[in-house]
């Protein structure tokens, strides 16, 4: 049993209907029906009249006898001789033949008297001759048919021991169930998501995890606020002095010399960079603050795999590599086209980029069950050296780099992979990274397949706020 409701709930029912219904059947077991009381405090004295006339009158004066004691006490009653015979002539039942060979309990013992059917066996010698009576008390008689409320009274005892244990369960599990759905709420990039301690539990030890957990959560968000709109502030002011450096550098190409333009070629190459970078950082800025709407559109990514399967072989052809595309099944989802095409490509030339040379980039795309239902996997592959197993979860960071060399060699900036990451999350995917078996990266993108029509739009939706770095 996985769930902690269902332990405690169990746990404490188990134990609470064990204890009642150990004390029920020990309080009737050491103090029986107070008609059984009496017919065993008689059960020597029936004996002797049964002997009595037997000896006077035969089979049939215990005959007789046995029978006015059925009729005045309800009491069905056998007499057997010491060969075992009984004495009125009639056959008596297997079970009667079992409590008179001392195989069944009788009811001065503690099983006898929680039997279904009540038994004495008192027993006697006269004249030399041993007699063995047998008393059966009938279940069906309702003066002693008091083990029919035994099993009633168990069973309310176990329901109502039950209903005690389910709120007490509840009870207790009820705030931890609230925290879990926060913190998965949370860990998907709701940072607004709280619990909310409820008052009635004052201040206990899961009110209080509660409310540290909300305190918690409360700072961070604040925290992951503060740290986007700085990111979006800088951003911003750095596209002014980068828009005035453009222009100054236009006009000092004009006013220089032949000589002067190796070094104005750098000046542009870094201020192309940095104008990339700056791009990178407004963007995730805009996903990471969530209060742009994003309209969604139903996109065939087929056609969109197709095009960058063409944009990326294109560029790889310098290092004589090819990008190879590969449609198990024709796939429809619902997002931002241009969000999800950038998402893509960054990887796509992510992977064209550290291939190794002469080598194939593969794209695939094909259904697979998810688990929230059938979701569109796109995997990218290359051939190139890999990344550490410890670094895997890192790449979708911002401004991470496993190498700074290689790094500065590509002129990426450790954006693109962060800008895929929040991109496919908005749309409810999931994107990972794993090393092949047979070397290079292989990133998989997972995205819910869209069941509205091509043509159909839906309306705009907010960007998801995210936690991650």
């Amino acid at each position: 049993m996985r769930s902690l409701f269902l332990k405690i709930f169990l746990s404490y029912w188990v134990a609470l209907a064990l204890f009642l219904v150990l004390a029920i059947l020990i309080t009737l077991a050491i103090r029986p029906p107070r008609e059984n009381s009496l017919v065993e405090s008689q059960q020597a004295e029936f004996l002797s009249q049964a002997v009595q006339a037997y000896q006077s009158g035969g089979p049939e004066g215990a005959r007789r006898y046995v029978r006015g004691l059925r009729d005045s006490h309800h009491l069905w009653a056998f007499l057997f001789n010491g060969q075992g015979q009984e004495v009125t002539g009639r056959k008596p039942p297997e079970w009667i033949e079992r409590v008179k060979n001392g195989q069944a309990h009788t009811i001065d013992s503690f099983w006898g008297r929680l039997g279904p059917m009540q038994f004495l066996r008192p027993s006697m010698t006269a004249d030399g001759q041993r007699y063995i009576m047998v008393i059966q008390l009938p279940p069906e008689q309702p003066r002693f048919g008091w083990h029919r409320m035994l099993w009633l009274v168990i069973l309310i005892a176990i329901a109502s021991s039950g209903l005690v244990c389910y709120l007490l369960a509840r009870y207790m599990t009820a705030p931890v169930v609230r925290l879990r759905a926060a913190t998965q709420r949370l860990a998907a990039g709701d940072l607004s998501a709280r619990v909310g301690a409820p008052a009635a539990r004052g201040g206990d030890e899961i009110a209080q995890l509660v409310r540290d957990f909300d305190a918690m959560a409360e700072r961070l968000e604040k925290s992951v606020n503060a740290q986007a709109r700085l990111l979006n502030d800088i951003s911003h002011e750095l596209r002014s002095p980068l828009a005035r450096l453009n222009v100054a550098l236009e006009l000092a190409r004009q006013r220089s010399g032949p000589q002067a333009t190796s070094a104005l070629d750098r000046i542009d190459l870094e201020s192309n960079r940095l104008n990339e970078l700056i791009g990178g950082l407004l963007t995730i800025a805009r996903m990471e603050d969530g209060n742009e709407p994003v309209k969604k559109s139903p996109i065939h990514l087929t056609e969109m795999l197709d095009q960058i399967a063409q944009d990326a072989d294109y560029e790889a052809q310098n290092r004589n590599c090819h990008v190879d595309r590969v449609i198990v099944e024709d796939c429809w989802v619902l997002g931002a086209p241009m969000l999800l095409h950038s998402a893509i490509e960054n990887v796509v030339r992510n992977a064209t980029r550290y291939t190794n040379e002469g080598t194939n980039v593969e794209i695939r795309l094909q259904a697979a069950p998810g688990p929230r239902g059938q979701e569109a996997v796109i995997t990218v592959s290359d051939s190139g050296p890999g990344v550490p197993e410890d670094a895997l979860d890192k790449l979708f960071r911002p401004f991470y780099r496993i190498d700074d060399a290689r790094g500065r060699q590509t002129g990426g900036v450790g954006l693109g992979l962060a800008i895929t990451e929040r991109a496919v999350r908005l749309h409810g995917g999931t994107v990972k990274a794993v090393n092949r078996p047979a070397g290079g990266l292989m990133i998989e993108i997972r995205l819910p397949l869209s069941t509205v029509k091509p043509g159909q739009l839906e309306p705009s939706v907010p960007v998801l706020q995210t936690g991650r770095d």
